[in-house]
């Protein structure tokens, strides 16, 4: 086991949610509290648990992949993508409280998600399932996006 790569690994994980994080420290409570939200909307304090959880099992997935043999630029230009992606909604949703586009990033966050998922597999199939709660976690913000989006356009008029 590289200590070292499996530390800057999840390094480069949590990295992304503590700069996404950024964005949403000022706007929940100034913005994203006032919101209208679904009646399945979680409590505030269970997203920052969930996504360190699953900022570290991208970071250990992302490990299995670098201490592979195989030919890694694909995936992880794949994987740098999603994670981009990841970062740039909390400034699109929270930052500048856009719900809708928001939404449609969030899709195109979860195509690459999809894309990882299915690159890492012939590298390390651990890898690849260790994305899977990731996956489902942004399925379920997408529709919770939608919902947000949808229960707050009147008010937005």
């Amino acid at each position: 086991m590289d200590i070292f790569k499996l530390l800057v690994a999840i390094l480069i994980c949590e990295l992304a949610g503590g700069l996404g994080s950024i964005f949403n420290i000022k706007a929940i409570p100034r913005w994203y509290d006032k919101l209208k939200k679904p009646n399945f909307n979680p409590p505030n304090w269970i997203f920052g648990p969930v996504w360190t959880l699953l900022y570290l099992l991208m970071g250990i997935s992302l490990y299995f992949v670098l201490i592979s043999s195989a030919n890694i630029s694909l995936a992880l230009i794949i994987f740098g993508i999603q994670l981009i992606l990841n970062i740039f909604w909390s400034g699109i949703f929270f930052a500048s409280h856009k719900p809708g586009w928001a939404f449609v990033e969030i899709i195109f966050m979860w195509i690459f998600i999809v894309l990882t998922l299915f690159v890492f597999y012939p590298i390390s199939h651990i890898a690849s399932y260790l994305l899977v709660p990731y996956l489902v976690w942004v399925s379920f913000a997408s529709v919770l996006n939608f919902y947000v989006w949808e229960l707050n356009k009147k008010s937005r008029k």
